[in-house]
């Protein structure tokens, strides 16, 4: 027990190694830019002003999606989803699996879960205790349930889902931004340096070594970025990419395609200037999520009358309780 202990507690301290991996290359490149570069190596005023100001920009963003995508804890699913005590009792005191099924199922029904196991079984954590919203999964590094679960990020430390996707997304566009703007602005003077236009001394080492780290981590970036660009296009997740949403009609990669235009929505919010800011906009609780087409009548896991119990969100209410048999979204065109 104490042996466990011990090597969680070692796995813990060494997750945090890519994070200061990366935090120390963030603040050696505000050095070698700012004091090296802008300080010691230009000469023209009117630059050195603009580089330092929009670098300044740029290096803020930069840090504080970064910051955000680190220390915003992942959402975990609400109560609502949690075993009472007496269906606890009663799910571990019952050896026939059948009637475990059966025992899930009947608490399934009164929840808006609609996407099922592959096996077509209600989704439970067993670790958790819980039965699993739509799109969430359990994250063994975490050792918890994530809404909306994407993946867990080494470089952040942190499980990417619902409540901090959208930070990780601005976190990959400003570092790119920022790596572009190093090596646009450094360029001119690696070349100068190498040309011999420039005396040797500390200044010409780190503004070689800027740009070839600008550029490296702007190549690696870009494929990153480019990759969650077309999953927030398809409003997919990491997950769901690899391994679709299974619903009662079976696994259907478009099943939260709702458009382009809405699968921004979903992550970004509907008022457009707050998408580049690090503030929490997405749409929805997390739990529940709209579909491109949903019928009551092909899910087993919905009862026809009382759908969600009186602590569901107004959304969940509206959504679950409607007499129209059917929801469908319309979507883009």
């Amino acid at each position: 027990m104490a042996l466990s202990r011990g090597l969680r507690c070692c796995q813990r301290i060494f997750s945090w190694i890519p994070v200061i991996i990366i935090t120390m290359v963030m603040l050696w490149s505000y050095y070698a830019y700012v004091f090296e570069l802008c300080l010691f190596t230009i000469t023209n005023g009117f630059e050195k002003v603009a580089y330092l100001a929009v670098f300044h920009v740029c290096f803020v963003m930069f840090a504080w999606t970064y910051w955000k995508s680190i220390f915003t804890p992942p959402s975990q699913p609400s109560k609502q989803f949690h075993m009472s005590y007496s269906d606890k009792e009663r799910y571990e005191n019952e050896e026939r699996s059948e009637v475990q099924k059966q025992i899930l199922l009947d608490i399934a029904k009164r929840l808006p879960v609609y996407t099922r196991a592959a096996s077509g079984a209600v989704r439970f954590c067993d670790r958790c205790q819980v039965i699993k919203p739509d799109r969430c999964h359990h994250c063994s590094l975490c050792e918890m349930c994530v809404l909306k679960m994407d993946h867990h990020c080494p470089w952040v430390n942190n499980c990417i889902g619902f409540s901090n996707y959208k930070f990780f997304l601005l976190f990959l566009t400003y570092a790119m931004v920022y790596c572009v703007f190093i090596a646009s602005t450094v360029l001119q003077y690696f070349i100068k340096f190498w040309a011999g236009e420039l005396p040797n001394g500390h200044a010409k080492f780190h503004v070689l070594f800027l740009l070839f780290v600008a550029l490296m981590f702007f190549v690696s970036l870009m494929f990153l970025f480019g990759y969650h660009c077309w999953l927030v296009a398809k409003n997919r997740s990491t997950l769901e990419a690899f391994q679709y949403p299974t619903f009662h009609n079976g696994p259907d990669k478009n099943g939260f395609n709702l458009g382009f235009s809405k699968n921004l929505q979903q992550v970004f919010g509907e008022d457009r200037k707050y998408w580049f800011i690090p503030t929490f906009t997405s749409l929805g609780d997390g739990h529940f999520f709209p579909m491109r087409f949903l019928s009551e009548s092909r899910n087993p896991l919905l009862a026809s009358e009382e759908q969600c119990e009186d602590g569901g969100s107004d959304e969940e209410n509206y959504i679950l309780r409607r007499g129209d048999p059917s929801v469908t979204i319309e979507l883009d065109t």
